[in-house]
């Protein structure tokens, strides 16, 4: 089944097409968009003064040749202003299309991205250091578009691209060697190798034969020694399974899990490539790309005294991902400050001939109510911590609204409530703003948050489940759906939306456009769930609206489940 804006939009271009068939349109955007005002229509398309002026002729002469016909599915076409199109959609043709997607796993959303790879690149901490609050929007972000890029049919390969080397290693294993706690270690293994690593870092600061002899065991480590060799495996397989605990109560998996040390042994030939194909200069010792016709600054790809950046160990990743994978779009998942660095990488792999399209999503920083994260004002929020208060807080909230519910199906919605609330206070932004964390807007039941949506998903459960008490086994799917009312309209027309936000949000990289548009669906149902009688209506009326309110769990949930989020039957 195509989309709605598919259907329509492809309906304008063939319409056009046909009226005037010796023109040639390409560049005239056609695209038919949710109305911005629905007294309006529930369509539109300003596409007519783009055709009018390749026509030269009236924008208004134009829309009256075009609305003569109307596509299959719309009731009625009309000319708003100087030639905007509104587009009103037939409601039996609605409803019919509403009950083809109901009770269907994808609720009408296409596989468009079928045959097709990307790799996803995020999350990313650093070996040996804990995950904290600062490292959730690349996290739930990244996952988020993994799971709207899968459900759309594309073949995703996440890869989680460790920070698992340089110079912080020849640090920590001195300090490892000097000041290891093993119960400590034992007991909270990120935690002791932090403190191994700020210990040893804090005395080299102080004590130049030290930093001395970090830098030597680095070389160690470099060249192969064994032992140190041995130890970073440690730190990496601790760093791990540290890693992996979070990951399984946030939901994500990733299909990879390669470092940068991955890459270590291209890293040379990524430079003599570069050379011979006469991008690399040396530059005060070190070897650079000029970038001018970009407009960017030198990229530095080789340091002075022989050793390699990000940018090389970037090259290097998308050289192999492109090899291996041949993805038609590797997308990076960031934090804003790192927009230059892409912008550069981007620009010297495509001067070396990666045909790949390579995208940067990056996203703001994520604060306290009281200003930004800081390790040195000692507030930088480990993310179990965060989890564990949100799960805590979700918890008295679930024992107020259902006390009757068991202690033990209590924690478990709690703990669906409390990850949901974190993750779509994060998801429900626009992933460039800079989002300022607040528990109250987070766990409220009144406004645009999780614990909102999984309430709405909830209390629709519960109208199916009394539907059943009443009524047996009689099946609401065997009455057509009948949109007699306005607001069972107004419903409608948004639930059948939900395969173009899907693809939408996955296109623009956003999935606060999915976020916004759950938010909408659960305050439109509230209002039709507020307006007219469900069980006590007539036979076939009363089965109609079931099946309108089951259509709206389902979207729901679904929608929630692409976010990463579980809904509950009950709260």
């Amino acid at each position: 089944m195509k989309t709605l804006e598919h259907e329509l939009s492809g309906w304008m271009r063939a319409r056009f097409q046909t009226l005037f068939p010796d023109t040639d349109f390409s560049g005239v955007q056609m695209e038919v968009l949710p109305a911005t005002d629905e007294r309006f229509g529930d369509y539109q398309c300003n596409a007519v003064m783009g055709v009018a002026k390749r026509l030269k002729r009236a924008p208004v002469e134009v829309a009256k040749l075009l609305v003569a016909e109307c596509p299959a599915g719309v009731a009625r076409l009309e000319i708003a202003g100087p030639g905007f199109i509104n587009f009103h959609l037939d409601d039996a043709a609605l409803a019919r299309r509403l009950e083809e997607v109901q009770g269907t796993e994808r609720l009408g959303v296409p596989e468009i991205g079928h045959g097709k790879t990307v790799v996803l690149d995020y999350s990313s901490p650093n070996i040996a250091k804990p995950m904290h609050i600062g490292h959730i929007r690349s996290t739930v972000i990244g996952n988020a578009l993994d799971r709207l890029h899968r459900f759309l049919g594309y073949t995703v390969v996440a890869d989680n691209h460790l920070g698992d080397w340089g110079t912080q290693f020849g640090i920590l294993i001195l300090g490892y060697r000097n000041y290891l706690d093993a119960q400590a270690l034992k007991d909270d293994p990120i935690a002791e190798l932090e403190r191994l690593y700020v210990k040893s870092y804090e005395r080299s600061k102080e004590d130049e034969s030290w930093l001395h002899q970090a830098r030597a065991e680095l070389v160690k480590l470099q060249q192969g020694d064994a032992e140190n060799r041995a130890l970073w495996q440690q730190f990496v397989q601790l760093s791990l399974g540290e890693f992996a605990k979070i990951y399984a109560r946030l939901g994500v998996g990733f299909d990879l899990n390669r470092g940068e040390s991955f890459y270590n042994d291209q890293l040379a030939g990524v430079v003599e490539r570069l050379q011979a194909l006469g991008l690399a200069e040396e530059s005060e010792g070190a070897l650079v790309v000029k970038l001018d016709e970009e407009k960017l600054p030198l990229c530095l790809v080789r340091k002075s005294d022989g050793g390699f950046n990000y940018t090389t160990t970037d090259l290097a990743t998308v050289l192999s991902r492109a090899k291996e994978f041949s993805p038609d779009a590797v997308i990076y998942v960031t934090d804003e400050r790192q927009q230059l660095h892409f912008k550069q990488f981007f620009a010297v792999a495509r001067k070396m001939g990666v045909t790949t399209r390579l995208v940067h999503v990056w996203f703001g920083l994520m604060r306290l109510p009281e200003g930004t994260f800081s390790t040195r004002q000692g507030n930088v929020i480990k993310l179990e911590r965060l989890l564990d208060e949100a799960e805590s807080r979700a918890l008295a909230l679930v024992k107020a609204s259902s006390p009757e519910m068991d202690e033990a199906t209590q924690r478990e919605v709690a703990r669906a409530v409390g990850l949901g609330a974190v993750k779509y206070a994060d998801l429900s932004q626009n992933p460039q703003s800079l989002v300022t964390f607040s528990w109250d807007k987070a766990l409220a039941l009144d406004g645009n948050s999780a614990p909102y949506l999984q309430y709405a998903h909830a209390r629709i459960a519960s109208v199916r489940d009394k539907y059943r008490e009443q009524f047996g086994d009689r099946r609401p799917e065997d009455s057509p759906i009948v949109l007699g009312e306005a607001i069972e309209r107004r419903l409608a027309v948004r639930l059948a939306r939900f395969p173009d936000v899907v693809a939408r949000a996955t296109s623009v990289y956003k999935p606060n456009v999915l976020c916004e548009y759950l938010f909408e669906v659960a305050q439109v149902y509230s209002t039709f769930y507020q307006t007219v009688p469900f069980l006590k209506a007539e036979e076939g009326v009363r089965e109609s609206r079931v099946r309108l309110c089951d259509l709206t769990a389902s979207v729901l949930k679904r929608g929630l489940a692409l976010l990463g989020i579980e809904a509950p039957n009950r709260i």
